[in-house]
């Protein structure tokens, strides 16, 4: 699968570059700066934009020959008719004015997870995008495109864990998730996560990814989320929750899903796990596990279908690697993807529609959380 996914999107060099403007230069948005300078023989950035000094000065160490146009206003970067495309990398609270701009501009568009702040936002970019849908709408759920993910899906819907009951998700640290402010600016425009008015907080930023799986590889959606959290260790001002705790119920499924997330305890890190009746699926970002039930064992006999070997290669404690190798950087897939997408004018994989999916189920979470409510799936919601 790794192979055939490398073969699909290429190596050689690319017909045409997609000219880019990058609008968000912070930690994310030069990341994905970083990684595009490495696939110039698709894309070529000609704008950045950020409305804080600081971060502008940051970008220009990958300005190598000059080429880029700064920005503090996205309109002015949307303005700029040489430009196809735009990456979408700001607060999470910016995503839907900016993206609903750039539509409106007749960009293609890259736009960071989650998709947008909250659910009613999410319904309006739904219904601007069917009205540009000539434009790609990519959003960034790196999990869709790489292939270890890719393979897990697969082997869901080849039955291979039978009927799964049980997700299990943690994404944890030991770390305030705090930044240095430098003189000049507010902890809000640099520590933004840290508040509600920006920020999605912990479910949107790192339990979004997980939950966005889920929705993917088995086609569902949460019907009710129980949620809970607080600021139980960093007593620093901060609004949005240093701790946080979630059940979705997938009713039609018959699946309890359990995503939660700390910041005083890195233990178990990043765990992912899907239980069913004839297996177990252990996941890292770019690792993952199989341990069948006994009895599945007798049916797998000496032939490994799960990585395509003519025997089955064990670790000490029971389990089948899923992927020989460990696969590139999940943006990298996703970027490709985007090329892909734009140059041969077909819709991606993770678009507006399962965007929107995903920020409903962060927004049921933060809203249940916040509020202590049982929030429920409502008819909205429900797009396929």
């Amino acid at each position: 699968m790794h192979e055939q996914l490398l073969s699909a999107y290429g190596t050689k060099t690319a017909e045409r570059k997609i000219s880019l403007g990058v609008i968000g230069c912070g930690d994310r948005g030069k990341g994905i700066i970083s990684m595009i300078k490495q696939m110039e023989d698709k894309f070529l950035i000609k704008a950045v934009c950020d409305v804080l000094d600081i971060r502008i000065n940051e970008t220009k160490r990958f300005d190598t020959s000059n080429n880029f146009a700064y920005h503090k206003d996205h309109r002015k970067l949307l303005d700029d008719k040489n430009i196809d495309a735009v990456v979408i990398a700001t607060p999470l609270s910016l995503h839907y004015s900016i993206a609903a701009d750039a539509l409106k501009a007749g960009k293609h568009i890259y736009l960071e997870k989650t998709m947008t702040y909250n659910s009613q936002q999410a319904l309006n970019l739904v219904k601007l995008a069917k009205q540009h849908d000539k434009q790609v709408l990519q959003v960034g759920h790196q999990y869709r495109y790489t292939p270890l993910y890719f393979k897990v899906k697969e082997m869901i819907q080849k039955d291979y864990l039978g009927k799964v009951t049980q997700i299990d998700c943690r994404w944890d640290r030991n770390a305030s998730w705090r930044r240095p402010v430098p003189n000049g600016y507010t902890d809000r425009q640099i520590n933004w996560r840290m508040y509600k008015e920006y920020s999605g907080g912990l479910a949107a930023e790192l339990l979004s990814h997980q939950i966005d799986f889920i929705n993917w590889a088995f086609g569902t959606h949460p019907d009710e989320v129980m949620a809970t959290g607080g600021i139980d260790f960093y007593k620093d001002g901060r609004e949005t929750f240093d701790n946080v705790q979630a059940l979705l119920r997938y009713n039609k499924d018959g699946m309890i899903g359990s995503f939660g997330a700390t910041c005083a305890n890195e233990k178990e890190g990043y765990l992912f796990k899907l239980k069913g009746s004839k297996g177990t699926i252990s996941l890292l970002i770019d690792e993952g596990v199989f341990y069948p039930e006994v009895k599945a064992k007798k049916d797998l006999g000496i032939v490994d279908g799960v990585t395509g070997a003519t025997k089955i290669e064990q670790n000490k404690d029971g389990g089948i690697p899923i992927m020989k190798e460990k696969g590139k950087d999940g943006t990298w897939y996703a970027l490709q993807e985007f090329y892909k997408t734009v140059t041969e004018k077909v819709q991606p994989v993770s678009n507006v529609i399962t965007g929107a999916t995903t920020a409903f189920c962060v927004d049921m979470i933060n809203k249940s959380s916040y509020n202590r409510t049982i929030e429920k799936w409502k008819g909205e919601f429900n797009f396929i």
